[in-house]
């Protein structure tokens, strides 16, 4: 059987190379790739060549939301043996900094994030048939959720993560979530789990909302047909989760005065007009959730209990060779909420 590396060389050039057979140092293991999911930056990386300042400068292989079984294990490496279905864990904080001392990994000045071309050389993410990890990267996972399932442990994260930036119990609030995309839906479900009495998602197309329905919103409406006059004030916690200034304007409009706001979708770099006196004036807290730290453990240990299905949101898998029309899928939000790919051999969950 041959092994496939899926490299992005450029705008819309997406190259699929052979890929020898790797081999741990004593302390890594070699992963077998399960599902991986794509992301708003992998789309932006193929489609553009870039993620806001961060250029590919070099052949990048994508993909930072993945789930795998263990091939090699290093002879130091405790704990893990070859068969082993894991979790994965793309986060790798140096551990020594003052954010990572004070318990904020995830704000960590020299962050090592797979699938990213935030450095050069370039952080290789896990689209390949095979990748090399350090062991405390993965989590070894026992039940018998499938592979596409454990893919979502990393978006799931953050939508854990925003809950607890937005204070943690969210028990008895009522909460808005905008944009009903992979995150905004895992946002809502992360509400549910931490209390929200009232959780209430909007977009502007019809097919994100009917899928958010499935995953437990209570309420959703078009953000482009309404009128926010119908929603203002309601809301003690508002996550903006689908990056657009309308979306954030929904936020300031909808949240109470004294109320929270969470920003987690990534807003246009230029050109954006932000009413701070809004914040000023009924004093909103405002701010910020970026990636997540612990919550990624917390996130496998849901999924790996069931206690969150997250399978209405897995619209379609594509064996790693169809990459581009994974892609291609992927980018369109009319029909598609999460898009995977999976390793050569690996059977589809659906």
């Amino acid at each position: 059987m041959s092994l496939v590396n899926c490299r992005i060389h450029g705008r819309e050039q997406i190259v699929l190379e052979p890929l020898a057979p790797l081999a741990p140092t004593p302390d890594e293991v070699v992963i077998r790739l399960g599902a991986g999911g794509i992301c708003g930056s992998d789309l932006h990386y193929y489609f553009e060549g870039r993620v806001g300042n961060f250029v590919v400068r070099e052949p990048l292989t994508p993909g930072h939301e993945a789930s795998g079984v263990l091939e090699k294990v290093g002879s130091n490496v405790k704990g893990l043996e070859a068969g082993m279905k894991v979790a994965v864990n793309p986060s790798h904080p140096c551990g020594r900094c003052a954010a990572c001392r004070g318990g904020r990994e995830n704000l960590c000045e020299r962050m090592f994030f797979l699938g990213s071309a935030s450095v050069f050389p370039h952080a290789q993410g896990m689209f390949a048939d095979q990748f090399i990890l350090g062991a405390r990267q993965v989590i070894p996972v026992e039940s018998d959720i499938s592979l596409g399932e454990l893919a979502f442990a990393e978006p799931f994260a953050v939508g854990l993560h925003a809950v607890q930036r937005a204070g943690g119990n969210l028990t008895g609030k009522r909460v808005l979530v905008t944009g009903a995309g992979t995150i905004g839906s895992l946002c809502a479900i992360a509400a549910k789990l931490a209390g929200a009495a009232e959780v209430t998602v909007c977009d502007v197309l019809d097919r994100p909302l009917e899928v958010v329905m499935q995953v437990g919103a209570d309420h959703v409406f078009r953000s482009d047909l309404a009128d926010m006059k119908d929603h203002a004030g309601r809301f003690d916690v508002a996550l903006e989760a689908a990056g657009h200034p309308r979306a954030l304007l929904s936020c300031l409009e909808g949240v109470r005065r004294g109320g929270v706001i969470v920003q987690v979708g990534t807003l246009p770099h230029d050109g954006m007009q932000f009413p701070a006196n809004l914040v000023m004036q009924r004093e909103i807290d405002y701010r910020g959730a970026f990636r997540w730290g612990v919550e990624f453990d917390w996130a496998v240990q849901y999924l790996a209990e069931r206690k969150v299905d997250v399978r209405p949101l897995l619209t379609k898998q594509f064996p790693l060779d169809q990459a581009v029309e994974a892609f291609r899928l992927a980018a369109d939000k009319t029909r598609a909420t999460k898009v995977q790919v999976m390793g050569t051999d690996i059977p589809m969950t659906f």
